[in-house]
């Protein structure tokens, strides 16, 4: 049974022995507590005394807790360090300790934070949560409320005003499409296939009611999206295009979000290998996270045009696949030599941009992938990778991942120096780079930029999300808050415009003068 997770606006009253409680703040900040200020979660079970000692035993390397009565009240504090790279919440380190310290049953989680962290720390704890689960558990299992609240602080203040109703609207949004992404990622093939994610995404679309765009089948080699096609066309199940929009009165700017939706990656005929293809449930992690994201944008009142693009397929091995040598003609018009039917996510995300720019004429352009291993090794396991054609976007997308915890990380993009790699005698292109030693995750994107045109006016923004998608074993919802910050400007969310980055000039600029 899946937890249900309440936003309350403040403290509410209750008895540890009955209802367990989870305090997590930095140390500095929880030292700025009274015991005035917790009694209301502690009495009658904890006392002043005990929560000074408690408080004073506070090591944190990176983190440490200290339980205040029995293990049913506990305080834990986040790690004091936090560089420049990372998330000032320490989101991550809030998602650990919220899952090894809660104890499955009705209970509160109480973050003490800045205000400027307050939208991080929430994303984290949900993320603690997973919706999806297939254990066949003996007996019925009661299901558990965790309510989440909030000390706020200012400086060396506590803010005394609770959350407003449409700040705890907010958050909810945000964080069931995080929950929404996750389930969706950490679901198998056989139960999220493409007629399952279409599924998914019709739910949304009822609840927001939006009428689906969907190309499927033969229609979409009818229709010239051949890189979709191509990948999806050996799958018992067909591929698909997917599209939902949101088009508000008065609306003068046009935003596309374009999701890779490999539902299963099998590596097609370059199949992978029988360690390298188990975790391929979640190749469809971009088109995931778009699908949450876009719900929480559309619920926050999106002033924009707003489009979700879903480039749907499972890349499979059958009579029909794809073979390396072929040449698939995408809906760009161009061609491509297929030398790795592995390289497929950006086949399909090629498709996808495309149509964002054709059919859309879209101003804003991004595109969410699990794309390239290489990703992991560039940035690593927590920082997704941004690629893009203006320098705006890219430090609104590196002060968006700080703000939402969802970090991110610059890659170069210079067409001029790495789009040879794709350089083929007999089409317009290869879809896998020559020389794999040389900058992979932004030849990826690059060969996405190329089917929409490195002359392209408007702006173009690509993120590799396929190492921090998950953590161990389960989906991280990594991308929903990310976008949610990075375009909350175009909400009429007071609270998503106040986490969303502000910057006015490049950063380059601000260096030269």
């Amino acid at each position: 049974m899946a937890t249900n997770i309440v936003f309350n606006p403040s403290l509410t009253k209750t008895d540890p022995h009955e209802h367990p409680v989870l305090i997590i703040g930095q140390l500095s900040h929880l030292s700025l507590l009274s015991f005035d200020d917790l009694k209301v979660k502690l009495e009658p079970r904890v006392t002043y005394e005990t929560f000074a000692n408690a408080l004073a035993c506070l090591h944190p390397s990176p983190t440490d807790t200290c339980p205040l009565y029995l293990d049913l009240a506990t305080l834990a504090a986040l790690p004091l360090k936090c560089s420049r790279h990372n998330t000032s919440s320490r989101a991550h380190s809030i998602t650990k300790l919220v899952s090894t310290k809660v104890t499955g049953v009705n209970e509160s989680v109480v973050i003490v934070c800045e205000k400027k962290d307050l939208f991080a720390s929430a994303c984290a704890v949900v993320r603690a949560f997973p919706l999806y689960s297939r254990k066949n558990r003996r007996g019925p299992i009661p299901a558990s409320t965790v309510h989440v609240e909030f000390i706020v602080l200012e400086g060396d203040k506590i803010l005394l005003e609770p959350l407003s109703t449409p700040e705890i609207s907010c958050i909810e949004n945000v964080t069931q499409g995080i929950r929404l992404a996750a389930k969706i990622v950490d679901t198998p093939c056989n139960e999220m296939n493409v007629s399952h994610f279409l599924e998914e995404a019709q739910t949304v679309a009822g609840e927001l009611n939006i009428t689906p765009l969907v190309i499927r089948g033969e229609d979409l080699q009818t229709r010239g999206f051949g890189g979709i096609y191509g990948v999806g066309k050996a799958a018992a199940v067909p591929p698909a295009l997917c599209v939902l929009s949101h088009k508000p009165a008065g609306a003068t700017k046009t935003i596309a979000w374009v999701g890779k939706g490999i539902v299963y990656d099998t590596g097609g005929l370059s199949i992978k290998g029988k360690t390298a293809m188990p975790g391929m449930k979640r190749d469809c992690g971009g088109a995931a996270a778009i699908l949450g994201a876009f719900y929480a944008a559309v619920k926050g009142g999106f002033t924009e045009n707003l489009h979700a693009i879903f480039c749907l397929a499972e890349n499979s091995v059958g009579p029909n696949a794809t073979r390396p040598d072929d040449i698939h003609q995408l809906y760009s018009g161009l061609t491509v030599e297929i030398n790795n039917t592995d390289a497929e996510g950006r086949l399909v995300l090629s498709d996808g941009v495309v149509y964002a720019k054709k059919d859309l004429s879209a101003d804003v352009i991004l595109d969410m992938a699990t794309l390239t291993g290489a990703q992991g090794i560039a940035t690593g396991k927590y920082h997704g990778a941004i690629l893009t054609n203006n320098e705006v976007w890219e430090q609104k997308g590196v002060d968006a991942g700080r703000i939402s915890g969802d970090l991110l990380s610059p890659v170069p993009y210079c067409p001029e120096l790495h789009f040879s790699e794709f350089s083929s005698s007999v089409a317009d292109m290869k879809n896998s780079v020559a020389d794999r030693n040389n900058a992979q995750v932004s030849c990826a994107g690059l060969f996405v930029a190329a089917h929409l045109g490195f002359d392209y006016a408007g702006s173009w923004i690509h993120i590799d999300m396929a190492s921090p998608v998950h953590c161990g074993e389960r989906a991280t919802g990594y991308g929903v808050a990310l976008l949610c910050s990075l375009f909350g400007n175009y909400t009429s969310c007071s609270l998503l415009q106040q986490f969303a980055p502000h910057v006015t000039e490049p950063p380059l600029k601000k260096v030269c003068l």
